[in-house]
């Protein structure tokens, strides 16, 4: 997996921290965190643009099973806006993600 597929990754992980941790009272993830942080790690793996893959909201392919994709939005919505006073480098850089463009060709095949 490239680097940046590796850091988009483990901002996701620390999304999903963010939010178990305040909203589950866990301290490590619970269960269904724990299943949603691997779920999103495997379909950032498998992504057909690989090394060109676009932030997930600016992506035209969803990959995401329906009920994974609204947990993930969910854990989104209350993570992102933290994001930039706990982490804000790891939130500067998603932000310059979100910047990349699809590639217009379909990709590879996962």
């Amino acid at each position: 997996m490239s680097a940046r597929l590796e850091r988009e990754a483990d901002t996701l992980g620390v999304m999903i921290e963010m939010f178990c941790r305040d909203r589950h009272g866990q301290d490590g993830l619970c269960s269904s965190c724990r299943d949603l942080l691997a779920y999103a790690r495997k379909r950032t793996r498998a992504c057909r643009f690989g090394a060109d893959k676009p932030v997930c909201s600016a992506c035209p392919v969803h990959c995401y099973r329906r009920e994974m994709r609204e947990r993930i939005r969910e854990v989104m919505s209350y993570a992102g806006p933290r994001m930039i006073s706990r982490h804000p480098i790891l939130a500067a850089r998603h932000l310059l993600d979100k910047r990349r463009k699809a590639p217009s060709g379909p990709g590879k095949t996962p």
